[in-house]
């Protein structure tokens, strides 16, 4: 098990900015591709943005491309997503989840390719 916890979420207007950030827990975290989802209520879960193991390569939803950047700190254990341009429809509870696949650089935009999950930040953004 991988426990992951979200942070940064909140209310924020149309055009503000807001960075999350996911902590892992335990010394593998270095090891593993990093997904970033969100889910808006009645809707499915949606794929925001994906990182490598070493953080040297991204891949992101055209939702979202120019105005969302991941990262990821193996030191500290933790990637973030920092958003940007926010809009309305931006607002859901964003996850955080690992690829269990050590040293994986295959970026995934299903849900069902990572295989540990954190609880969720709620993001609002008023218009």
């Amino acid at each position: 098990q991988v426990p992951l916890v979200e942070s940064g979420g909140g209310l924020v207007q149309a055009g503000g900015s807001l960075r999350l950030s996911c902590a892992a827990s335990g010394r593998t975290f270095s090891r593993y591709a990093m997904g970033w989802f969100r889910q808006a209520p009645g809707k499915e879960r949606e794929f925001v943005a994906a990182i490598d193991w070493s953080g040297g390569s991204v891949y992101y939803a055209d939702s979202v491309k120019g105005r969302f950047t991941v990262s990821k700190d193996n030191a500290k254990s933790t990637v973030y997503l920092q958003m940007n341009s926010l809009k309305p429809e931006d607002t859901a509870v964003y996850h955080c989840a690992a690829n269990a696949a050590p040293y994986g650089s295959r970026l995934y935009d299903l849900p069902n390719r990572y295989d540990y999950w954190g609880q969720g930040t709620q993001v609002t953004v008023s218009s």
